[in-house]
């Protein structure tokens, strides 16, 4: 994620589009360090300016925030000079992440005075500075005084100037050779030396010219050549043009749900299996949607952060407890050993001596000599009843862990069904289909509401009397086939055997957790590419969608089957088809149910 100078340029193509010659309506400032301007201008446009040390933003917006009752001083210092200002002009010096807006409006005498709102973006050093005609500040929403910062004074009375950024240059004046100078100054990898000698340059933004001019990022600057810094310039210069021509791409990167990444333009290093993309119409919009999603997933991670540790915890007592299933059932490998052993005791013991510490004889069963070890401190024919013994206490050891290792597979593949689930939530309806879960089956204490309606054992509740708010994800493929896909495992049950028809197909990663998906008949012969379409959403919901190809099972709805008192999402089928999908939802559009 990174606000550079690119996205800063995209915001003002489109700022200056709208605003330039409408009249400021109204300004707010609901919080101290963010102000909401209303322009009018053909159409009503509200601006929102955030300076947020964490979250610095500028974007149009349809909310409207409430303000405090007593406005603060720097909101009506605005109100009193640019209350009803005209707008001239919106620019961006060089691709600094600074928006310059310059605005007209009539003084206490009647004339036509000039003032500039700057609004720079800037991470924690964000602010808005309010300067006259001749770059005067009269105020800022922050005031930073000397002692704040030795660099540059922000108060009432002092002159207005960009502070200089670490030495960056403009790309723009250089040439092939200044270009490469100015990256081998830094004594480090291309990538690092891009954003650290150019101005709007970010990390994200110098990985993908990296990755388009076919360089190592990696690569140190002193072993920069000639053909290596020509094609890295080519790349710039490219980016460049496209800013002076407005012809931006704006586009959210996601992994998954999560949105990971943002840029003004396309961005080729992500277009693979594990990434898809969503094209915005405006920089603002995305920008909107982009921090409106973080936000959200951001409160359910949090919320949810309780329910992986316990999960987590699940799971890795489960895989020790496997670990140590598996020690003893390789404990008990010897036991038709020991049963043979006693066998042959049995047959030939009578011929040998009392007191022998072994015997030696033909194993019947293979034909070839053998020697058994005695304890000569018994009888000879004692031995055969203890090897019995040792062979039938590890016979019944190897049963019961037998059955033990089953559940416990069985119950760390529910975990991890769960833990897949958690990645795929987006809501509170999400968690707590979760939550429920995981209460169910004694993996987390059950709420107070909960364990209020009663004292039964959860394992034997069969589970949610009522569904959840939240839907399946759902997604259209070209030709117009529905897919759905589960997001937990009551959602899975519920798609599988209500919301399906016996003709649907049902899609799963064969041997890893994943969601139930279901590729909707309509009544007609699907085509190939449909069911291709539908692997690759099971791939992409399974527990293992960065492994590379994953196998799908499929099969027709009527063929599968749940097994009465099974766990959630849990069933069985004896008949199915099989292919290899990579893990993707490319060509698939999401429907908002």
């Amino acid at each position: 994620m990174a606000f550079d100078g690119f996205t800063v340029s995209a915001l003002v193509k489109e700022i200056k589009e709208k605003l330039v010659g409408g009249r400021i309506n109204k300004i707010a400032q609901p919080e101290k360090d963010e102000l909401i301007i209303t322009v009018k201008n053909y159409d009503n446009y509200r601006l929102d300016i955030s300076v947020s040390p964490s979250l610095p933003l500028l974007r149009f917006t349809d909310e409207n925030k409430p303000s405090p009752a007593a406005a603060p001083a720097f909101c009506m210092l605005l109100r009193k000079h640019i209350g009803s200002a005209r707008i001239l002009d919106v620019d961006q010096p060089g691709l600094e992440r600074v928006v310059r807006i310059r605005l007209e409006h009539l003084d206490e005498m009647g004339d036509l005075r000039q003032k500039w709102l700057m609004i720079e973006l800037m991470g924690k050093h964000s602010n808005i500075i309010f300067t006259d005609e001749e770059f005067k500040v009269l105020d800022s929403i922050k005031r930073i005084p000397s002692s704040v910062s030795s660099v540059r004074e922000v108060l009432p009375g002092r002159d207005y100037f960009i502070p200089k950024t670490d030495d960056k240059l403009e790309i723009e004046w250089l040439s092939i050779a200044g270009f490469a100078s100015a990256l081998k100054k830094h004594s480090c990898d291309i990538h690092k030396a891009l954003y650290s000698s150019f101005t709007g340059f970010s990390p994200l933004l110098s990985s993908e010219i990296c990755f388009r001019a076919g360089v190592n990022p990696s690569l140190n600057t002193e072993e920069l050549g000639d053909n290596e810094a020509e094609s890295l310039y080519e790349i710039c210069m490219l980016f460049l043009n496209k800013v002076k021509s407005g012809d931006y791409e704006p586009y959210i990167i996601y992994k998954g749900s999560t949105a990971v990444e943002y840029a003004a333009f396309r961005l080729l290093s992500y277009e693979n299996e594990d990434y898809t993309r969503e094209k915005y119409e405006s920089m603002s919009l995305l920008l909107g949607s982009f921090y409106s999603m973080k936000e959200k997933q951001s409160r359910i991670s949090q919320k949810s952060q309780a329910l992986r540790k316990s999960l987590s915890n699940a799971i890795e007592r489960t895989s020790k407890k496997i670990d140590l299933q598996l020690t003893q059932l390789k404990s008990t490998e010897k036991r038709d050993k020991y049963k043979v052993y006693g066998e042959l005791i049995s047959t030939y013991g009578y011929t040998v001596e009392e007191g022998s510490k072994s015997m030696s004889c033909t194993n019947y069963y293979d034909g070839n000599e053998i020697t058994i070890p005695l304890d000569d401190t018994i009888p000879v024919m004692a031995n055969a009843k203890r090897y019995f013994d040792r062979y039938a206490k590890l016979k019944r050891t190897f049963e019961a862990v037998t059955e033990q290792l089953k559940n416990s597979r069985e119950e760390l593949y529910h975990l991890q069904s769960i833990q897949n689930s958690m990645d795929h939530a987006l809501n509170d309806d999400d968690l707590n289909q979760i939550r429920r879960e995981l209460e169910e089956y004694g993996y987390v204490r059950r709420t107070s509401s909960a364990a209020s309606k009663g004292k039964q054992n959860p394992k034997n509740q069969k589970g949610p009397k009522s569904s959840s708010k939240s839907l399946p994800f759902h997604y259209r493929t070209p030709e117009g086939y529905d897919i759905y896909v589960g997001r937990n495992n009551y959602q899975n049950d519920e798609l599988s055997f209500k919301m399906s028809n016996g003709s649907d197909w049902w899609f799963h990663s064969k041997t890893i957790p994943g969601s139930h998906v279901i590729l909707k008949n309509k009544g007609e012969e699907i085509p190939d590419k449909e069911f291709e379409y539908a692997a690759a959403a099971a791939a992409y919901y399974s527990s293992d969608k960065s492994g590379g190809k994953i196998e799908i099972d499929y099969l027709e709805r009527r063929n599968l089957k749940k097994p009465a008192g099974s766990k959630p999402g849990f069933v069985v089928y004896y008949t199915n088809y099989s292919m290899v999908a990579a893990p993707g939802l490319e060509g698939l559009t999401e429907i908002k149910d």
